[in-house]
């Protein structure tokens, strides 16, 4: 069998009534030399019957519980075939070009190690929820253009700190150099780690308008549990990659930062989502003598200056 020119990896966690639109929608793509693999964190739900019954050929691989996204979506990379490697969410809905986008975007430079879709609100088609991902020199990481009209501005091409990998493509020889996600992370701010090593090494993201894809944002997890990953794992994926130069210059903007999340939970104490952040970035500080050792891989990958890294962040504000 030729080599496909895609593999397709979509996590799935009870997710039947999102594949039941999200996998015709695959069906529509013009690029069609792609092989597709579901990697299910334990449902209960039918989705292994609906993906049969959608993409009959598609491997179903099941895991014996919910390990979290990164482990699912490593699963998937370690079983693809592809000559690219795409990540989807269950609950997107791609355009008819939204494979083709990407792979070609890939391939117009060898630099490019991965590849940002424009993803757009699923109800409310002209908000951006990402067109690629920033990350500030303060620590703090998020979606460039969220909750924006769709317009001129995000139309054109542009290199990014990273990829929301709910709908993403990533050359296989960054992932081959850089390694796969970490799953210590589990959810959230992976693709984020995952970009910033990918930085460390010399490889560029780049934001392809074309690859446009709806996203019901917030189906697969949300609340409590986003808040509790994102507080512990902006503290983490930290303390793994930012250069020791770079924190001395910036240790007070990323002080700033967490003490401004803190006090903003505080004054939302009765919200469980804020109690929640608090307990992870109480994790966070614990946990980074955990994760100290890691940061040897930055090290050993390191191949730009403190300055042409700065240079892919985002100001503080």
């Amino acid at each position: 069998m030729p080599e496909a020119t895609a593999s397709i990896v979509i996590p799935n966690w009870n997710g039947a009534h999102h594949l039941r639109v999200c996998l015709p929608a695959l069906r529509q793509q013009s690029e069609q030399s792609f092989e597709l693999i579901v990697v299910d964190n334990g449902s209960t739900d039918d989705s292994a019957e609906v993906v049969h019954q959608e993409i009959p050929e598609a491997q179903f691989v099941k895991l014996s519980r919910n390990f979290g996204f990164a482990r699912a979506c490593n699963e998937g990379i370690i079983r693809a075939q592809g000559r690219h490697i795409a990540l989807l969410n269950n609950d997107t809905e791609p355009e008819a070009g939204w494979l083709a986008a990407l792979v070609g975007r890939l391939d117009s430079d060898p630099r490019i190690g991965s590849v940002a879709s424009k993803l757009l609100l699923f109800d409310r088609r002209h908000l951006i929820h990402s067109a690629g991902d920033f990350y500030r020199i303060n620590g703090v990481p998020g979606n460039r253009g969220v909750w924006q009209a769709d317009g001129p501005e995000y139309d054109e091409p542009v290199e990014t700190f990273s990829a929301c990998a709910g709908a993403a493509a990533y050359r296989r020889e960054m992932f081959d150099q850089v390694g796969l996600f970490d799953e210590e992370l589990v959810s959230y701010c992976e693709d984020v780690d995952l970009g910033f090593r990918a930085q460390l090494a010399g490889w560029r993201c780049m934001f392809e308008p074309a690859a446009r894809v709806y996203h019901r944002i917030s189906a697969s997890g949300s609340g409590e549990l986003a808040s509790y990953y994102t507080g512990r794992n902006f503290l983490l994926v930290m303390a793994k990659n930012y250069p020791s130069s770079l924190l001395r210059r910036n240790l007070g903007r990323i002080v700033e930062a967490q003490l401004g999340f803190l006090l903003d939970s505080l004054r939302h104490w009765r919200e469980p989502a804020a109690r929640a952040r608090i307990r992870g970035q109480l994790a966070g500080l614990t946990g980074i003598p955990r994760v100290m050792g890691k940061r040897r891989i930055g090290e050993q990958l390191r191949r730009i200056s403190d300055e042409d890294l700065l240079a892919r962040m985002w100001p503080a504000r």
